[in-house]
């Protein structure tokens, strides 16, 4: 999953036991374990009689993660600005704080990394152990698709502002400004 999504397997790339079990230093029996679960997460496909390949998500589907993810972050913001603890708001304002650094030093990877723990600590936050799990199942697959956001300078300048928007909106305590402020954001993302 982490050479997925690093880049270092894109999109089409053909997965062989042998040679990841080798690059990992492993066998070959965990390797096949982890091509089913990489399957379940929806990162991987097997195709019978040609091997398993990094999974190519179509435009369209895509489009539709990013729609089913505006609806869920809407619902998140506004359950967080009515329940989120101090110490909750602090932890999203550090990673904020670290990816405008991310900004600053032009570091896309740490900057991606950031943005995935910021969107995954404010779903968990909303308490909702279902919406936790498909929230992450559809990130999973969007993964490729939203790594070529944070390729472009310009694009983290205003991803981080808007980063920055939906945090204040969360601590303003203002449930609709929040809902609001991610729901933009995921459909600004599906945009970009």
């Amino acid at each position: 999953e982490r050479l997925i999504n690093s880049g270092e397997l894109g999109p089409g790339d053909k997965l062989t036991e042998a040679s990841l079990a080798e690059k990992l230093g492993v066998s070959r029996g965990p390797v096949r374990e982890a091509f089913r679960v990489l399957e379940e997460a929806g990162l991987v496909q097997l195709e019978k009689n040609r091997g398993v390949f990094v999974r190519q998500i179509p435009l369209e589907e895509a489009l539709e993660i990013f729609d089913l993810r505006a609806m869920m972050e809407a619902h998140v913001g506004s359950t967080l600005a009515a329940n989120a603890t101090e110490q909750q708001l602090s932890y999203l304002k550090s990673l904020v704080l670290q990816m405008e650094s991310a900004v600053k030093t032009k570091d896309e990877a740490v900057y991606y990394r950031l943005n995935i723990e910021f969107h995954e600590a404010m779903v968990s936050y909303a308490g909702n152990k279902k919406l936790n799990n498909m929230y992450r199942k559809l990130t999973r697959e969007l993964s490729l698709f939203r790594r070529r956001n944070f390729s472009d300078h310009a694009l983290l300048v205003t991803s981080v502002n808007e980063h920055r928007a939906i945090l204040d909106a969360i601590g303003s305590r203002n449930a609709v400004q929040a809902a609001e402020a991610l729901r933009q954001h995921v459909l600004m993302s599906r945009e970009r």
